[in-house]
C-alpha cells in the first residue's frame, strides 16, 4: 500500500501549527501537557461513540491529517503519529520530525480531518512534507514506504463507525416518563426537545414556554417509556394535557435502559430495612437511608433517615441492582464517611446501636449488586462528566477514589464538598473530547477569580452550587416537604480503601447480630 503513496514535493512557507478546539479558552491538550495528566481511556465509556469499537488505537499508530505547515493554495496532507492519546483527543507529530515535538498538535481521532494511512493514494489527495524538514531527504517516497512498513494505522472504515456510534434512536418529539424535579417521589411525562451526543433535553409537557427541562442521557435510569410508573406502582403526576400534541409520540419500550430480571418471590427486600444509599440531593454523601416502599419489577423506593417528608416527597425510585445502594456497613469497611441521620447525636454513629434503637433491621447483602466489572478506571485519570446537581453542564473532571465499581468525581478547580459518587458505567461520564466531538459546550475548571466572583464564602458557594437536584434547588425542595403533593398526583396500586484494581473483593461487612 506504502508504495502507491503519492508524494508531491513543494516548496512552501510555514502556515503555524493545529492547535486544539479551545472552550472559552481552555484546551484539553494544553491542560494535559502542561500537568503531565492522565484522560481516561474510550473504552471505559461504552455508552460514549466508539466506546465498544476503539480497537487498538493506542501510541505510534500512523494517521494522515492536513499539513499546516505548508504555503500551498490548496489542503495538503502528510502523515503523522500518536505521540499521546488523552481520550479521543491525540498528540500527533509529523513523520520526519524524529524527537522534535516542535510542530506538536492535538486532534480529535473521531474528527473528519484524520485518516487511515493509505487515504491520500485512494483519494487523490497529495501528500506534502512539512516546509520545515522537506530539506532532510530527496526522497521522501523510500522515506515513508520505510518508515511505514509494518506500522498499525486506523482501520479503513473507522469514519463510518464513528458516524455509525454517533446515530442515536432517540428523536424530538419522543414522550417519555421522567422523574419529576420538584418532586423526587414522582414521575411526569417529558418531551425530547433535542438530542446531542445520546444526551437528550427534556422538556416537561406542561410547561408553555418550554423552559421547565431536564437534561439525561437516554440510559439514564430515570427515564422510562409511557405506562411504566403504572406497571410498577410508582407515583405519577397526571399531565393537564388530556391528549398529545401534534407530531408527539409515545417512545417504543425497547429504546430504554434494560434492568436485571430479579426474583422476588423468596428473600426479599422489605419496607423498614435499613441501607446505606448516594443521596440524590447531595452526591457527595452516602447516607443512613431506609426502604419505605417495594414496588414491582425490582424497583424500591428509599428515603434518608432524618431528612424525610411525612407525606413521602422526597422519596426516591433506585432498582434493587443499583450501584448507588449499599448494606449496612459498606461505608465502614471501605473507609468512606457515612452520613448519619440529621438530628441523631449519638457519635460516631454505630449501625448496630442505631438499629437496636430503631427497632430495625438491615437488609441483606446477598440481595445487592456484588458485580464488579473491569471498568479501567485509574486515581488521577482526566475525563468529562455531569455535574448531577446541574445537569446541562459537563465539566472538567477527575476520578480522585475508586470503591470497587463506585468512583468519587471532583469537578477541578472546585472544593471537594462539590464532588460526587457516581458508578463505573454511568452514562454521564465521557472521554476526554467528547463534548468537542458532539458540539457539546464543555465547563472548564473553575479559577479562583470565578468561585470567589460568585460569592464571598466557601459556605456560600455551596449553597450557590450544590443546594440544586437535577436543576432544581434543594432549598425549595426541602419547603416543598412540608405541603402535600396536590391532587394531581397519582398512586396507581399494585395486585473499603480506595483500590485501583478491578476485581471484585470483600466490600461487604458481616452485619452484627
Amino acid at each position: 500500500m506504502f508504495t502507491k503513496l503519492f508524494v508531491k514535493l513543494q516548496e512552501g512557507q510555514h502556515f503555524g501549527q493545529t492547535s486544539a478546539v479551545s472552550m472559552e479558552g481552555f484546551s484539553w491538550g494544553n491542560y494535559i501537557n502542561s500537568n503531565s495528566f492522565t484522560a481516561a481511556p474510550v473504552t471505559c465509556f461504552k455508552h460514549a461513540p466508539m466506546g465498544t469499537c476503539w480497537g487498538d488505537i493506542s501510541e505510534n499508530v500512523r494517521v494522515e491529517v492536513p499539513n499546516t505547515d505548508c504555503s500551498l493554495p490548496t489542503k495538503v496532507f502528510w502523515i503523522a503519529g500518536i505521540v499521546k492519546l488523552a481520550g479521543y483527543n491525540a498528540l500527533l507529530r509529523y513523520e520526519g520530525f524524529e524527537n522534535d515535538p516542535g510542530l506538536d498538535f492535538w486532534c480529535n481521532v473521531c474528527g473528519s480531518d484524520i485518516h487511515p494511512v493509505g487515504w491520500c493514494a485512494a483519494s487523490g489527495k497529495p501528500l506534502v512534507p512539512p516546509r520545515t524538514i522537506q530539506h532532510k531527504y530527496t526522497n521522501w517516497k523510500a522515506f515513508l514506504v520505510k518508515r511505514l512498513t509494518g506500522a498499525k494505522t486506523l482501520p479503513p472504515d473507522f469514519s463510518q463507525k464513528v458516524s455509525e456510534s454517533m446515530q442515536y434512536p432517540f428523536k424530538p418529539c419522543m414522550r417519555v416518563e421522567v422523574v419529576d424535579k420538584r418532586h423526587l417521589c414522582r414521575t411526569r411525562v417529558a418531551v425530547v426537545e433535542s438530542v446531542i451526543g445520546g444526551r437528550l433535553r427534556l422538556v416537561y409537557e406542561e410547561s408553555e414556554d418550554r423552559t421547565d427541562d431536564f437534561w439525561c442521557h437516554m440510559h439514564s435510569p430515570l427515564i422510562h417509556h409511557i405506562g411504566w410508573s403504572r406497571s410498577i406502582g410508582h407515583r405519577f403526576k397526571r399531565s393537564d394535557i388530556t391528549k398529545k400534541q401534534d407530531g408527539h409520540f409515545d417512545t417504543p419500550p425497547h429504546l430504554f435502559a434494560k434492568v436485571k430480571e430479579v426474583d422476588q418471590s423468596g428473600e426479599w427486600f422489605k419496607e423498614g430495612m435499613k441501607l446505606e444509599a448516594i443521596d440524590p440531593l447531595n452526591l457527595s454523601t452516602i447516607c443512613v437511608a431506609t426502604i419505605r416502599k417495594v414496588l414491582a419489577d425490582g424497583f424500591l423506593m428509599i428515603g434518608i433517615d432524618g431528612s424525610e417528608a411525612a407525606d413521602g416527597s422526597d422519596w426516591f425510585c433506585y432498582h434493587a441492582t443499583s450501584p448507588s445502594i449499599f448494606p449496612v456497613g459498606f461505608c465502614e469497611i471501605n473507609m468512606i464517611e457515612l452520613t448519619p441521620p440529621r438530628g441523631y447525636t449519638k457519635l460516631p454513629f454505630k449501625w448496630f446501636d442505631y438499629l437496636r434503637e430503631t427497632g430495625s433491621i438491615a437488609a441483606p447483602v446477598k440481595l445487592f449488586n456484588k458485580d464488579v466489572p473491569n471498568h479501567g478506571f485509574r486515581v488521577g485519570m482526566k475525563l468529562e462528566a455531569v455535574d448531577l446537581m446541574e445537569p446541562r453542564l459537563i465539566c472538567v473532571a477527575t476520578v480522585t477514589r475508586i470503591i470497587h465499581r463506585l468512583l468519587r468525581i471532583h469537578f477541578d478547580g472546585w472544593e471537594e464538598e462539590y464532588d460526587q459518587w457516581v458508578d463505573c458505567e454511568s452514562p454521564d461520564l465521557y472521554p476526554v473530547g467528547w463534548c468537542q466531538l458532539t458540539g457539546y459546550q464543555l465547563q472548564p475548571p473553575a479559577s479562583q477569580s470565578s468561585r470567589e466572583s460568585q460569592s464571598g464564602s466557601s459556605k456560600q458557594k455551596k449553597k450557590a452550587k450544590s443546594q440544586q437536584y437535577k436543576g432544581h434547588k434543594k432549598m425549595t425542595t426541602l419547603q416543598l416537604k412540608e405541603e402535600l403533593i396536590d391532587g394531581e398526583d397519582y398512586n396507581f396500586l399494585q395486585g473499603a480503601s480506595d483500590q485501583e484494581s478491578n476485581g471484585s473483593a470483600s466490600f461487604y461487612i458481616k452485619q452484627e447480630p
